[in-house]
């Protein structure tokens, strides 16, 4: 599986969401992107790519495409 597949999966699981609409998914943009629902993320994500998010990374996730740039970005996860 790739990066980007397990990423995609992610997401998809969490918010039962099809393929196509994961660019659209922001925190709170969804009913079921809420405060619990960014925890059990920052976790999965955490936890499929061998992570440590600080603070200021689970504050700054506020949607699918900001997450991806910030793997890519601040933990060189290639996409």
């Amino acid at each position: 599986m790739t990066n980007l597949e397990k990423y995609n999966d992610i997401f998809m699981k969490m918010f039962n969401v099809p393929e196509e609409e994961l660019e659209s998914l922001a925190y709170k943009g969804t009913a079921e992107w809420n405060s619990m629902a960014q925890i059990a993320l920052v976790s999965e994500i955490e936890e499929a790519f061998d992570l440590d998010f600080d603070t200021e990374d689970i504050f700054e996730l506020k949607s699918y495409a900001i997450g991806k740039e910030m793997l890519a970005g601040k933990f060189g996860v290639s996409f």
